[in-house]
């Protein structure tokens, strides 16, 4: 498919630059069999799952990626967004930085009136870099710094100053592994609640990991999208949840993947017999229209932007004709889009 059938008309307004209180987000429910679109709260997600369906929520944390510094002797002010630890021992990173004209290799930068000073060694991309972190603490205490001095990534169209609260609601309520700079949103809307009155009712929850990069945001830039290559992300599918997902599909139950990022994980990791396997690795996978998905039979997900590899997978997940109308119904209702709008759950 091209690109350009994958671009319509999204009002600003209709951009949620807040989250609704967790669970109480809209739900828009499209079912694929009978092409029909429901319009529910985030809570009666409960009434479409049973006994031994499984909902595969991805557990990675956000950390504070973004990073404002002083560039040494001129005293300019540097942006630096922590993309991803490519050495721990050596407290190498790989970063973007703005004004990128601004930084060469051999710059030191500064970060407020810590003791946290890092030096460039490498340009990698117009705006990446390289940088090594000048630090004698502990790892620990280097993330604590990093958690001290940085802002939650939050993505540029979110046309506000991040605030407190940002800390709290971009992130999940189960994340447990740093290593993510971007939310995986659909699991967002999750309240303990929500997750207890499901398991009561029988519900499994499988946890894979995918360290969100900032990829997931990057525009394509090529109309045939045979030729757009996705960064690399790093991801754990555990044995545990293997089992827990084979035996969902062994039974004829619902896979839920909550989220695309979950999605991606199940859909990069399967065995020569359609079954997932438990990995720790990287994945680029990139899906569109058309596409075999052989693990994940259900997909929650929020509202995505035009011509987003977001949007793409829930096309391929969906059916292009059927979401590209819920989408229209979407917009004509007034649902929220983006990071903090509205879910999207299809089955």
């Amino acid at each position: 498919m091209k690109l350009s059938e994958f671009k319509f008309d999204l009002p600003q307004s209709l951009i949620s630059l807040y989250p609704a209180e967790r669970g109480e987000a809209r739900l828009m429910v499209v079912n694929r069999q009978t092409k029909t679109i429901e319009h529910r709260k985030f809570a009666d997600i409960i009434s479409y799952f049973g006994e031994g369906d499984t909902m595969v929520l991805n557990n990675t944390k956000v950390f504070p990626a973004r990073l404002y510094g002083q560039k040494e002797k001129t005293g300019a002010k540097i942006e630096v967004f922590l993309l991803r630890e490519l050495n721990r021992e050596m407290r190498l990173w790989d970063v973007l930085v703005d004004p990128a004209r601004k930084i060469r290799v051999g710059n030191k930068l500064y970060f407020g009136d810590s003791d946290l000073v890092a030096e460039v060694i490498d340009n990698t991309t117009s705006r990446g870099r390289t940088i090594r972190f000048l630090y004698d603490g502990s790892h620990d205490d280097l993330m604590k710094a990093i958690d001290g001095l940085g802002e939650m990534p939050l993505p540029r169209e979110i046309a506000r100053p991040v605030e407190d609260l940002d800390r709290e609601r971009y992130q999940t309520i189960f994340a447990e592994h740093v290593g993510a700079v971007a939310a995986p949103t659909a699991g967002t809307h999750f309240t303990k609640v929500i997750m207890k009155r499901m398991e009561v009712k029988g519900i499994k929850f499988s946890p894979v990991t995918l360290h969100v990069g900032v990829g997931t945001f990057r525009p394509v830039d090529v109309e045939d999208l045979t030729k757009h290559k996705t960064d690399s992300e790093n991801y754990f599918i555990g044995e545990q949840t293997a089992q827990m997902v084979n035996t969902a599909l062994d039974n004829g139950k619902r896979v839920c993947a909550v989220g695309t990022t979950s999605l991606k994980a199940l859909e990069s990791s399967v065995s020569a017999h359609a079954r997932l396997k438990p990995v720790d690795g990287w994945t680029d996978r990139f899906i569109f229209p058309p596409y075999d998905f052989k693990i994940g039979n259900a997909l929650l997900t929020n509202l995505h932007l035009p011509e987003s590899i977001l949007l793409m997978m829930t096309c391929a997940f969906g059916g292009y004709d059927l979401i590209m109308e819920a989408y229209e119904t979407a917009i004509k209702e007034k649902y929220k889009f983006f990071t903090y709008g509205d879910a999207m759950l299809i089955i």
